[in-house]
C-alpha cells in the first residue's frame, strides 16, 4: 500500500486498511526540534504564543518561516497546532459571541438553521453561513475579528493567498454528545463507497484544498467536550475510507487526545486528521466555538457566500478602522481576504481579460482600491457589478 501511495497509482479500499498501520503511525511522539517556534507541546500538539510570536508575524522573512514551521507540522508530522492568545483582545470574541447569540435566537423563532452533520436537530445550536451573517449583522465587529494576522497567517501556511474563508458556528450544551471519529471535507463528507471511486493521488490532493479551524468563544476544560483529535492520523493514506470502519473508530476512542482551551485560542488541522467533537459533561458550560472552514482558492468551498455583499456592507467599517488605527495595514489585508474573493477564476476572458498579467482584477483586488482611495458605498457597488457582469457574460 506504501509504494501505491508514493507512486500515486492504484484505489483505495476496504482492503487497504490496515490497522496495525494505523497504530503505528499515530504512535509517534512530535519533538521540540521540528517545532522551535512552539512554546510547549501538550499531548503531541504544539503549542505556539501568540502574543509572544507577534512580533515575528510583523517580520516577512521571520514570518514565513513561522508558516512553514506550520505547514510542515499539518503535512508531514502532528497535523494540528494550537495557537494561545490568538486574539490578544478577546473583547472582540465577546462581541462576535454576542452577535452570535443574536442570530441562534432569531433563527430558533424562525426554524431556519436546523441540523447539524452528527446531532439531531435542537441538540446543539449551529450557525450555518456564520461568516456571512456576522459580517452583515456587524460589519465593524466583523472586520475587527477577521482582521486578525495569527489566523490570516495559519490559513496562508497551509491554503497559500487567496484563500476562500467560510464559518460555522456550533454552541455545544451541557449533555451534548461527542461526535463519531471523522475526517473533513471533501472526501470526508463521501460514503466509503464514494470515496474508493477516487484515485489514491486525489485522496492525497483533497487534504490541501481546506484547513480547519476552530475560535475558542470561552474557556474549554476538557469536561465541556473540546474536540477530540489524533496526531499523526492524517498520514494514514486510506484514512478517507477507513473512518468509517468500526475497527478504525473503536481505536481511536482508545488514543485520541484533547486540549483544553481558553477563550481567544483556536486550534487549526489538516482535514485528514481523524477528529471528532467531544462530549460536554459539564454542568454549566455552553461550549460556543466558530468552526472555520477555509478553502484554497484551486479548489470549491462548501458553502455558498455572497462576497459582493459582504464586501459592500463592510466597506465602511474598513475604511473608518483604517483611518483611525483601528487596524494595521496587515490586520486590513487579513479582513479583506476573509471577506473578498481574492482568485478571479473562473471569468469569461473574452469580457474579462487579463489585465498587466495573467489573471484579471479580482473582487479583493477592487475592494482593497476602494478602501485605499476612500471609495463610496455606490462606486464599490458599480464596480464589482460591473466584475460580476463580465465574469458571467
Amino acid at each position: 500500500m506504501v509504494h501505491q501511495q508514493l507512486g500515486y497509482v492504484g484505489y483505495f479500499d476496504r482492503e487497504s486498511c490496515d490497522l496495525d498501520e494505523f497504530k503505528v503511525l499515530t504512535s509517534q511522539s512530535l519533538t521540540a526540534v521540528v517545532v522551535p517556534h512552539a512554546a510547549a507541546i501538550e499531548n503531541n500538539v504544539p503549542v505556539y504564543d501568540m502574543q509572544a510570536l507577534r512580533p515575528v508575524l510583523d517580520d516577512p522573512d521571520q514570518r514565513r518561516a513561522l508558516m512553514a514551521e506550520w505547514a510542515h507540522v499539518m503535512n508531514a508530522s502532528a497535523g494540528v497546532i494550537a495557537l494561545k492568545g490568538a486574539y490578544a483582545d478577546t473583547s472582540v470574541i465577546d462581541r462576535a459571541t454576542d452577535v452570535f447569540r443574536q442570530i441562534i435566537d432569531d433563527e430558533r423563532q424562525s426554524v431556519s438553521g436546523e441540523g447539524d452533520h452528527f446531532a439531531a436537530s435542537g441538540a446543539n445550536d449551529r450557525i450555518w453561513n456564520a461568516l456571512q451573517k456576522h459580517c452583515l449583522r456587524d460589519p465593524e465587529g466583523f472586520a475587527l475579528y477577521y482582521g486578525n494576522i495569527a489566523i490570516a497567517a495559519a490559513c496562508e501556511a497551509w491554503l497559500g493567498p487567496n484563500y476562500q474563508m467560510t464559518a460555522q458556528v456550533n454552541q455545544v450544551r451541557p449533555g451534548g454528545q461527542a461526535q463519531q471519529a471523522h475526517r473533513d471535507y471533501h472526501l470526508g463528507f463521501q460514503s466509503a463507497e464514494n470515496a474508493a471511486r477516487y484515485p489514491i493521488h486525489a485522496h492525497m490532493v483533497t487534504e490541501t484544498l481546506t484547513l480547519q479551524g476552530a475560535v475558542a468563544h470561552c474557556d474549554m476544560p476538557v469536561e465541556s467536550g473540546p474536540t477530540k483529535l489524533l496526531p499523526f492520523s492524517q498520514l494514514y493514506g486510506p484514512g478517507y475510507v477507513a473512518f468509517h470502519d468500526p475497527a478504525h473508530r473503536a481505536y481511536f476512542e482508545q488514543a485520541y487526545i484533547q486540549l483544553p482551551l481558553s477563550k481567544g485560542d483556536a486550534v487549526f488541522f489538516n482535514p485528514a486528521l481523524f477528529h471528532a467533537a467531544g462530549e460536554n459533561s459539564s454542568a454549566d458550560i455552553h461550549r460556543m466555538a466558530n468552526l472555520l472552514q477555509i478553502s484554497s482558492a484551486f479548489g470549491r468551498a462548501m458553502e455558498a457566500i455572497d462576497r459582493q455583499t459582504m464586501s459592500q456592507t463592510v466597506l465602511p467599517a474598513l475604511a473608518s478602522l483604517k483611518q483611525g488605527g483601528g487596524l494595521s495595514v496587515a490586520e486590513l489585508d487579513a479582513a479583506i481576504a476573509a471577506t473578498a474573493e481574492g482568485y478571479p477564476f473562473p471569468t469569461n476572458l473574452d469580457t474579462d481579460p487579463p489585465s498587466g498579467g495573467n489573471a484579471p482584477e479580482s473582487q479583493a483586488d477592487i475592494l482593497h482600491r476602494a478602501v485605499g482611495e476612500g471609495w463610496s458605498e455606490a462606486q464599490l457597488r458599480q464596480a464589482l457589478s460591473a466584475l460580476k457582469t463580465k465574469q458571467l457574460a
